[in-house]
Protein backbone atom coordinates (compact mmCIF):
# COMPACT_ATOMS: atom_id res chain seq x y z
CA UNK A 1 0.00 0.00 0.00
CA UNK A 2 1.39 3.39 -0.99
CA UNK A 3 2.44 5.77 1.76
CA UNK A 4 0.72 8.96 0.64
CA UNK A 5 2.33 10.91 3.47
CA UNK A 6 5.87 10.21 2.15
CA UNK A 7 6.54 13.36 0.09
CA UNK A 8 9.93 12.02 -1.03
CA UNK A 9 8.17 9.24 -3.00
CA UNK A 10 5.63 11.65 -4.45
CA UNK A 11 8.14 14.21 -5.66
CA UNK A 12 11.04 11.91 -6.41
CA UNK A 13 13.12 14.00 -3.97
CA UNK A 14 15.93 11.49 -3.66
CA UNK A 15 16.60 11.37 -7.42
CA UNK A 16 16.50 15.10 -8.12
CA UNK A 17 19.94 16.72 -7.85
CA UNK A 18 19.96 19.80 -5.69
CA UNK A 19 21.35 23.08 -6.99
CA UNK A 20 23.48 23.34 -3.89
CA UNK A 21 25.29 20.12 -4.79
CA UNK A 22 26.34 21.53 -8.17
CA UNK A 23 27.52 24.75 -6.53
CA UNK A 24 29.51 22.79 -3.96
CA UNK A 25 31.11 20.64 -6.66
CA UNK A 26 31.99 23.74 -8.67
CA UNK A 27 33.50 25.42 -5.62
CA UNK A 28 35.52 22.30 -4.83
CA UNK A 29 36.79 22.13 -8.41
CA UNK A 30 37.74 25.82 -8.44
CA UNK A 31 39.57 25.46 -5.12
CA UNK A 32 41.49 22.44 -6.41
CA UNK A 33 42.32 24.21 -9.67
CA UNK A 34 43.67 27.27 -7.87
CA UNK A 35 45.79 25.08 -5.59
CA UNK A 36 47.13 23.15 -8.60
CA UNK A 37 48.05 26.30 -10.55
CA UNK A 38 49.55 27.90 -7.43
CA UNK A 39 51.88 24.91 -7.04
CA UNK A 40 52.96 25.31 -10.66
CA UNK A 41 53.64 29.03 -10.21
CA UNK A 42 55.53 28.41 -6.95
CA UNK A 43 57.80 25.86 -8.61
CA UNK A 44 58.30 28.06 -11.65
CA UNK A 45 59.13 31.18 -9.61
CA UNK A 46 61.45 29.23 -7.32
CA UNK A 47 63.25 27.86 -10.37
CA UNK A 48 63.68 31.35 -11.86
CA UNK A 49 64.95 32.63 -8.50
CA UNK A 50 67.45 29.77 -8.22
CA UNK A 51 68.66 30.45 -11.77
CA UNK A 52 69.13 34.13 -11.02
CA UNK A 53 71.08 33.49 -7.82
CA UNK A 54 73.38 30.94 -9.47
CA UNK A 55 73.95 33.23 -12.47
CA UNK A 56 74.80 36.22 -10.26
CA UNK A 57 77.15 34.23 -8.03
CA UNK A 58 78.87 32.62 -11.02
CA UNK A 59 79.47 36.00 -12.63
CA UNK A 60 80.52 37.81 -9.43
CA UNK A 61 83.07 35.13 -8.48
CA UNK A 62 84.62 35.06 -11.94
CA UNK A 63 83.73 31.41 -12.43
CA UNK A 64 81.89 32.39 -15.61
CA UNK A 65 85.19 32.89 -17.44
CA UNK A 66 86.25 29.33 -16.62
CA UNK A 67 82.91 27.84 -17.64
CA UNK A 68 82.83 29.60 -20.98
CA UNK A 69 86.07 28.12 -22.28
CA UNK A 70 86.72 24.87 -24.14
CA UNK A 71 84.58 21.74 -23.90
CA UNK A 72 83.14 22.83 -20.55
CA UNK A 73 81.26 25.59 -22.35
CA UNK A 74 79.32 23.10 -24.47
CA UNK A 75 78.58 20.96 -21.43
CA UNK A 76 77.06 23.95 -19.64
CA UNK A 77 75.07 24.99 -22.72
CA UNK A 78 73.75 21.57 -23.77
CA UNK A 79 73.11 19.97 -20.36
CA UNK A 80 69.90 21.96 -19.68
CA UNK A 81 68.55 20.97 -23.10
CA UNK A 82 69.27 17.31 -22.36
CA UNK A 83 67.37 17.54 -19.08
CA UNK A 84 64.37 19.16 -20.79
CA UNK A 85 64.17 16.31 -23.30
CA UNK A 86 64.60 13.71 -20.54
CA UNK A 87 61.81 15.24 -18.43
CA UNK A 88 59.46 15.69 -21.38
CA UNK A 89 59.82 12.25 -22.93
CA UNK A 90 60.57 10.25 -19.78
CA UNK A 91 57.90 11.63 -17.46
CA UNK A 92 56.02 8.33 -17.34
CA UNK A 93 59.12 6.43 -16.29
CA UNK A 94 60.31 8.89 -13.64
CA UNK A 95 58.69 9.36 -10.25
CA UNK A 96 57.65 12.79 -8.98
CA UNK A 97 60.70 13.19 -6.66
CA UNK A 98 63.01 12.39 -9.59
CA UNK A 99 61.33 14.98 -11.80
CA UNK A 100 61.60 17.52 -9.00
CA UNK A 101 65.32 16.85 -8.62
CA UNK A 102 65.77 17.15 -12.39
CA UNK A 103 63.90 20.46 -12.39
CA UNK A 104 66.16 21.95 -9.69
CA UNK A 105 69.22 20.61 -11.48
CA UNK A 106 67.98 22.17 -14.71
CA UNK A 107 67.42 25.55 -13.01
CA UNK A 108 70.94 25.42 -11.55
CA UNK A 109 72.56 24.60 -14.90
CA UNK A 110 70.56 27.37 -16.54
CA UNK A 111 72.03 29.73 -13.95
CA UNK A 112 75.53 28.70 -15.00
CA UNK A 113 74.63 29.16 -18.66
CA UNK A 114 72.97 32.56 -18.16
CA UNK A 115 75.80 33.95 -16.03
CA UNK A 116 77.32 35.38 -19.23
CA UNK A 117 74.60 38.04 -19.41
CA UNK A 118 76.21 39.82 -16.44
CA UNK A 119 79.45 39.97 -18.43
CA UNK A 120 77.83 41.22 -21.63
CA UNK A 121 75.15 43.57 -20.24
CA UNK A 122 75.09 46.09 -17.40
CA UNK A 123 73.47 44.99 -14.16
CA UNK A 124 70.94 47.82 -14.32
CA UNK A 125 69.69 46.82 -17.76
CA UNK A 126 69.49 43.14 -16.75
CA UNK A 127 67.40 44.09 -13.70
CA UNK A 128 65.15 46.40 -15.74
CA UNK A 129 64.58 43.71 -18.36
CA UNK A 130 63.85 41.12 -15.71
CA UNK A 131 61.14 43.21 -14.07
CA UNK A 132 59.67 44.13 -17.47
CA UNK A 133 59.53 40.43 -18.33
CA UNK A 134 57.98 39.58 -14.98
CA UNK A 135 55.25 42.17 -15.48
CA UNK A 136 54.51 41.03 -19.02
CA UNK A 137 54.52 37.38 -17.98
CA UNK A 138 52.09 38.04 -15.11
CA UNK A 139 49.67 39.88 -17.38
CA UNK A 140 49.83 37.31 -20.19
CA UNK A 141 49.47 34.37 -17.82
CA UNK A 142 46.50 36.03 -16.13
CA UNK A 143 44.90 36.51 -19.54
CA UNK A 144 45.45 32.86 -20.40
CA UNK A 145 43.92 31.80 -17.10
CA UNK A 146 40.82 34.00 -17.26
CA UNK A 147 39.95 34.23 -20.97
CA UNK A 148 37.02 32.24 -22.33
CA UNK A 149 38.53 32.27 -25.81
CA UNK A 150 39.99 28.98 -27.01
CA UNK A 151 43.69 29.55 -27.67
CA UNK A 152 44.45 26.06 -29.01
CA UNK A 153 44.49 27.18 -32.67
CA UNK A 154 46.64 30.15 -31.74
CA UNK A 155 49.02 27.80 -29.92
CA UNK A 156 49.47 25.63 -33.01
CA UNK A 157 50.42 28.73 -35.01
CA UNK A 158 52.92 29.78 -32.31
CA UNK A 159 54.57 26.37 -32.20
CA UNK A 160 55.01 26.46 -35.97
CA UNK A 161 56.49 29.94 -35.61
CA UNK A 162 58.86 28.65 -32.93
CA UNK A 163 60.16 25.97 -35.28
CA UNK A 164 60.76 28.60 -37.93
CA UNK A 165 62.50 30.79 -35.35
CA UNK A 166 64.89 27.98 -34.40
CA UNK A 167 65.74 27.41 -38.06
CA UNK A 168 66.42 31.14 -38.53
CA UNK A 169 68.69 31.15 -35.46
CA UNK A 170 70.72 28.24 -36.85
CA UNK A 171 71.03 29.97 -40.23
CA UNK A 172 72.20 33.19 -38.57
CA UNK A 173 75.01 31.34 -36.83
CA UNK A 174 76.63 31.16 -40.26
CA UNK A 175 75.35 34.46 -41.72
CA UNK A 176 76.09 36.60 -38.65
CA UNK A 177 73.54 39.15 -39.86
CA UNK A 178 72.77 41.89 -37.33
CA UNK A 179 69.47 42.72 -39.08
CA UNK A 180 68.36 39.10 -38.93
CA UNK A 181 69.40 38.93 -35.28
CA UNK A 182 67.15 41.89 -34.47
CA UNK A 183 64.26 40.32 -36.37
CA UNK A 184 64.78 37.01 -34.54
CA UNK A 185 64.74 38.76 -31.16
CA UNK A 186 61.58 40.71 -31.99
CA UNK A 187 59.73 37.65 -33.26
CA UNK A 188 61.02 35.62 -30.31
CA UNK A 189 59.49 38.05 -27.82
CA UNK A 190 56.12 37.86 -29.60
CA UNK A 191 56.16 34.05 -29.83
CA UNK A 192 56.98 33.45 -26.18
CA UNK A 193 54.55 36.13 -25.07
CA UNK A 194 51.82 34.27 -26.92
CA UNK A 195 53.01 30.90 -25.63
CA UNK A 196 52.76 32.19 -22.06
CA UNK A 197 49.02 32.78 -22.45
CA UNK A 198 48.50 29.57 -24.44
CA UNK A 199 50.43 27.34 -22.03
CA UNK A 200 48.64 28.81 -19.03
CA UNK A 201 45.25 27.98 -20.54
CA UNK A 202 46.46 24.50 -21.53
CA UNK A 203 47.71 23.76 -18.01
CA UNK A 204 44.44 25.02 -16.56
CA UNK A 205 42.37 22.76 -18.81
CA UNK A 206 44.73 19.85 -18.17
CA UNK A 207 43.73 19.85 -14.50
CA UNK A 208 40.27 18.47 -15.31
CA UNK A 209 41.84 15.29 -16.69
CA UNK A 210 44.59 14.90 -14.12
CA UNK A 211 43.00 15.76 -10.78
CA UNK A 212 43.09 12.88 -8.38
CA UNK A 213 45.41 10.86 -10.61
CA UNK A 214 48.93 9.67 -9.83
CA UNK A 215 50.26 11.93 -12.60
CA UNK A 216 49.00 15.13 -10.94
CA UNK A 217 52.23 15.65 -9.00
CA UNK A 218 54.31 15.14 -12.12
CA UNK A 219 52.08 17.56 -14.02
CA UNK A 220 52.92 20.30 -11.52
CA UNK A 221 56.67 19.94 -12.17
CA UNK A 222 56.25 19.66 -15.95
CA UNK A 223 53.89 22.65 -15.96
CA UNK A 224 56.44 24.68 -14.01
CA UNK A 225 59.11 23.71 -16.54
CA UNK A 226 56.90 24.87 -19.42
CA UNK A 227 56.20 28.29 -17.88
CA UNK A 228 59.84 28.62 -16.80
CA UNK A 229 60.95 28.16 -20.41
CA UNK A 230 58.40 30.74 -21.61
CA UNK A 231 59.66 33.26 -19.05
CA UNK A 232 63.39 32.72 -19.58
CA UNK A 233 63.16 32.78 -23.37
CA UNK A 234 61.03 35.94 -23.36
CA UNK A 235 63.57 37.50 -20.98
CA UNK A 236 66.56 36.64 -23.17
CA UNK A 237 64.96 37.92 -26.38
CA UNK A 238 63.78 41.10 -24.66
CA UNK A 239 67.24 41.66 -23.19
CA UNK A 240 68.66 42.01 -26.71
CA UNK A 241 66.44 45.14 -27.07
CA UNK A 242 66.58 46.62 -23.58
CA UNK A 243 70.06 45.52 -22.54
CA UNK A 244 72.91 48.01 -22.47
CA UNK A 245 76.21 46.34 -23.22
CA UNK A 246 79.22 46.71 -20.93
Amino acid sequence: MADWNDTRQQTGFTSVPRAGDAVARSATYDTGLRAHMLKIYNYMCSGVLLTGIVALLTASTGLVYTLMQGPLMWLVILSPLAIVFAMSFGANRFGTPTLQAMFWGFATLMGLSLSTIFVVYTGESVAATFFATAGAFAGLSLYGYTTKKDLSGFGTFLIMGLIGLLIAMVINIFLQSSALAVAISFIGVLIFAGLTAYDTQRLKEQYAMLRGSDFAGKAVVLGALTLYLDFINMFQFLLSFMGNRQ
